[in-house]
């Protein structure tokens, strides 16, 4: 992996981790297949 990619890849991670957990710890919440990176 470049640098280029892993240092995108971090900072789109560190972005989502707020939403993420939101909607994760919502009870009610329906997985989609688009939720787990493949």
């Amino acid at each position: 992996m470049s640098p280029q990619t892993e240092t995108k890849a971090s900072v789109g991670f560190k972005a989502g981790v707020k939403e993420y957990k939101l909607t994760y710890y919502t009870p009610d919440y329906d997985t989609k297949d688009t939720d787990i990176p493949s």
